[in-house]
């Protein structure tokens, strides 16, 4: 087993998920179409891949494809089209389909010029048609086919900065569940996963039915025995020596056992142990590279991530509210009823709608991971989150409510 901080993984280095892999693999197989959801760094991406890999091992065509940096539908298209390239059946169709952009047969075409050539046919008036066709020969193919459409939450998101963007997200969104509607024999069954959430979107675009036909699936985070167990193997793995109590420190350092956070420690502990020359590795040693570590500006990179998917899943006044109800929970440990009447008082005056805008963002502050309702409001379950931005506010974050005091509005 191998050490992996940021990238997916599958095969033998793919740890544990073996209940959440069967239960996804049913769901597939019964031709059910998903919505992957669950916090960032869970390792959604590892198990879609590890997914197909051992559903390719039993007959079936895996397709794989991050729509990320798309601009518009016709980039999504081309992206899919790219991922049917070496399925020879499948790209050779399209070939036939789009003959005027292509010459010569696909085995002398790269998939990148592929891609290319697919998108030149591309423009607003043909892309259904050219979707449709893809759609229909994906599922008409000798074998079923997964496809998994990585990031399309955050593709969506890029189309609401046009003018009729709202319009847009509803076209695609629209076609989309039309075309897979059209099979419904689970020859073609698709995975859409994010980093950023799809349900909290469409509902305040009120287009939650343009994705009712997706199966939601929550990929949860490790509990403690698994956390530790994939530490002790990890470090087996490297020959590195731990105390017996290691693997519950960085368990209880961390709150809560996220895939990538568990890896990203042990990176740590592991050049901790090599530049200090210290073995065994204690629970001292585990709080000494916490803080200067993983909070540290060695941490700042990987922790970063979590404002950038934020930001990008946010209107600019919406973002500026998710900042605000993040410090209070991290510096006061809890965002309370109070602080959000105060929140709302304090923004009444800068932001239309503002109720509406704090409800929408405590909905995709809970769906992703960042906070967690409470008996008495909302808390970060995970503590690395909470001490980072924790430790970026606690010198200049006046707690809300104190904030309408010294405004004389109390």
């Amino acid at each position: 087993m191998k050490s992996s901080t940021g990238r997916w993984v599958n095969g033998a280095n793919f740890f544990d998920r073996e209940a959440e892999l069967t239960l996804l693999e049913s769901r597939v197989r019964d031709g059910n179409h998903v919505l992957l959801t669950g916090q960032r760094r869970m390792g959604k991406t590892s198990v879609t891949r590890e997914l197909g890999r051992r559903l390719e091992s039993q007959g079936w065509t895996f397709l794989f494809t991050d729509v990320e940096d798309a601009i518009c539908a016709e980039d999504v298209i081309a992206e899919i089209a790219r991922a049917t390239h070496p399925i020879r059946p499948i790209s050779s169709r399209l070939i036939q389909d789009m003959r005027r952009w292509f010459e010569g047969n696909v085995d002398q075409i790269s998939a990148h010029d592929f891609s290319v050539k697919f998108r030149a046919g591309l423009d607003a008036g043909s892309w259904r048609r050219h979707g449709d066709t893809l759609i229909n020969t994906c599922a008409e193919h000798d074998k079923p086919v997964l496809l998994v459409m990585d990031e399309l939450p955050i593709f969506l998101k890029r189309l609401l900065r046009d003018e009729d963007g709202a319009k847009r997200v509803d076209q695609f969104l629209s076609w989309l569940r039309r075309a897979l509607q059209t099979h419904c024999d689970g020859s073609l069954v698709i995975i859409v996963s994010g980093s950023i959430g799809l349900k909290p979107l469409v509902e305040r675009l009120g287009l939650s039915d343009r994705i009712n036909y997706l199966d939601p699936f929550r990929l949860g985070p490790w509990d403690r025995e698994n956390s530790i167990e994939c530490l002790e193997k990890l470090a087996n793995a490297y020959d590195l020596a731990i105390e017996k109590d290691v693997g519950n420190a960085v368990y209880d350092a961390l709150g809560i056992g996220i895939p990538h956070h568990v890896q990203s420690f042990f990176a740590r502990l592991r050049d901790f142990a090599a530049i200090q020359k210290r073995a065994p590795i204690t629970a001292a040693d585990v709080q000494e590279v916490y803080q200067n570590e993983l909070l540290g500006p060695s941490g700042q990179n990987d922790l970063v991530h979590y404002e950038t998917r934020l930001k990008e899943g946010l209107e600019d006044e919406s973002f500026s509210i998710a900042m605000e109800i993040l410090a209070e929970a991290a510096t006061q440990e809890v965002f309370t009823s109070q602080s959000r009447k105060c929140l709302d008082a304090l923004y009444s005056e800068l932001v239309d709608d503002t109720r509406a805008r704090i409800t929408n963002v405590l909905d995709v502050l809970v769906h992703d991971g960042y906070l967690e309702p409470g008996a008495d409001g909302y808390r970060f379950p995970s503590r690395l989150l909470k001490d980072w931005w924790s430790a970026r506010f606690r010198d200049h974050h006046t707690p809300l409510c104190s904030r309408i005091a010294d405004n004389g509005t109390a």
